[in-house]
């Protein structure tokens, strides 16, 4: 196993776009604790995004994460151009003559997925430690360890979108298609969601319970929208007499969902690679 995460981890490291592409990612993960230094003053308007309690415990965790979430497509260009790669340099032939299995070749391509996931998540959590530490109002221990399972839902997040776009990758070959058939496939979800909110079940909820099984869908279940949190936020809509009935604590079926299409993707990255004559 280290063997093969060796080999993808070299190739990464060796080609020049996926190793500004990783860092980049990991660079812009940090720009996270810039929000702390975010001021506004105009006349008697004053806008302290540190002094607003987002960087509080347990919240922390939750809009962290989050926020990061939105940065896996850096990954994502690069787990798909790895793929690419594969076919254009000839090193996907190679590794199969070299004594390479296609079944180890797609394990050693989803053990970088969930390496990149993992440090990611490590990185996301170290970082919301220290922001919380330094800015937020409690700094109990209890307080602090609650709601970590954010970042479960985070690396599931990760581990599924990421398994995605390999088997994007595997399936289309070259990394623009893939990258456009994933937008696409964006789009689908849209559009099945709009039809079913709005012409099917107007009057209803039913359209998420069908909804909540689709790959992206669900994936974007695991962390909801974390601002109207804020007690800024709920002041407000206390004051206008508004209640939302948001649950935005890890729903762990989402998760399992989400567990159940990570193992398609990598069943089906084996199946189509297997299947193709190289």
């Amino acid at each position: 196993m280290n063997r093969l995460l060796s080999i993808e981890l070299q190739k990464i490291w060796k080609n020049k776009a996926s190793k500004v592409l990783t860092i980049t990612y990991f660079i812009l993960l940090s720009f996270i604790a810039l929000i702390a230094s975010i001021k506004f003053e105009i006349g008697f308007f004053k806008l302290n995004l540190a002094e607003m309690g987002i960087f509080n415990f347990p919240f922390i965790w939750h809009l962290n994460t989050y926020i990061a979430a939105w940065l896996k497509f850096f990954l994502a260009i690069v787990i798909v151009s790895m793929m690419a790669n594969e076919y254009s340099y000839g090193t996907l032939k190679q590794n199969l003559i070299d004594g390479l299995s296609k079944k180890e070749f797609v394990l050693s391509k989803f053990l970088t997925v969930v390496l990149f996931a993992l440090c990611s998540t490590v990185f996301v959590f170290v970082m919301s430690l220290i922001l919380g530490l330094c800015f937020s109002s409690y700094t109990e221990f209890g307080i602090i360890i609650t709601d970590l399972d954010y970042l479960l839902a985070f690396f599931v997040k990760l581990t599924g979108f990421f398994s995605f776009c390999l088997f994007l990758g595997i399936l289309v070959k070259r990394s623009a298609f893939a990258l456009g058939f994933l937008l696409v496939w964006l789009f689908v979800e849209s559009i099945i969601r709009g039809f079913l909110a709005f012409w099917i079940f107007p009057n209803s909820n039913v359209d998420e319970k069908i909804t909540q099984f689709l790959p992206l869908e669900s994936m974007s279940n695991l962390i909801v929208l974390p601002f109207s949190r804020l007690s800024v936020i709920r002041n407000i809509q206390n004051q206008i007499g508004y209640q939302d009935n948001i649950d935005y604590s890890t729903n762990y079926f989402s998760v399992l969902i989400v567990l159940v299409w990570t193992f398609l993707f990598a069943y089906f990255s084996y199946k189509v690679l297997k299947k193709r004559d190289l």
